[in-house]
């Protein structure tokens, strides 16, 4: 098992830069991919981004050049600085983690609201 656990979210105003953190513990060995997620009422999760086993990063269009996503493995932490913020950029935010074996392992951490309004 492992388990995530998000921080750093709140309520910024627009322009303005948070930094989200995903702390990982359990057997994290052999996480192929990490990265994070949101959800906006109503709507189901989507990428924002994500770190592929060694640097290889996708980023979703609209954070591209905002966002950039980062992973410690020695304090097994991942990272989501954002920048820039919007308003359309409100939501749940979920670090994530899948280990690719014989079996697919997928873990959600429990969220953290990023609210951007003035």
């Amino acid at each position: 098992q492992v388990q995530l656990v998000e921080s750093g979210g709140g309520l910024v105003q627009p322009g303005g830069s948070l930094r989200l953190s995903c702390a990982a513990s359990g057997r994290i060995d052999s996480i192929n991919i990490m990265g994070w997620y949101r959800q906006f009422p109503g709507k189901t999760r989507e990428l924002v981004a994500r770190i592929i086993t060694g640097s290889n990063t996708n980023y979703a269009d609209s954070v591209k050049g905002r966002f950039t996503i980062s992973r410690d493995n020695a304090k097994n932490m991942l990272y989501l600085q954002m920048a820039s913020l919007k308003p359309e950029d409100t939501a749940v935010y979920y670090c994530n983690a899948v280990k690719v074996a014989a079996i697919t392992y997928t873990y959600w951490g429990q969220g953290t609201q990023v609210t951007v309004s003035s």
